[in-house]
């Protein structure tokens, strides 16, 4: 049982051990394998939308997408 004085850490551990013994470890995938892109419908309308956006930094070095402006006809 957690007591008042018990430090936030000492608690959220507690808390994690006891989600790990319900839900059991967390599912993790080869870190080392490659990325695999699938080139379906999906990456294309998110490659199709982001072709919108151009990167800038400004003058402290923080990057931030722009809508890119497009001359009027």
């Amino acid at each position: 049982m957690m007591t008042e004085k018990e430090p936030f850490v000492g608690k959220f551990m507690k808390f994690t051990d006891h989600a790990q013994r319900l839900f059991g470890p967390a599912a993790r995938g080869d870190m080392d394998a490659p990325v695999v892109h699938r080139h379906d419908e999906y990456e294309a309308a998110s490659e199709q939308e982001l072709s919108d956006f151009e990167e800038e930094t400004d003058s402290e070095g923080h990057h931030y997408a722009v809508r890119k402006t497009h001359p009027a006809k």
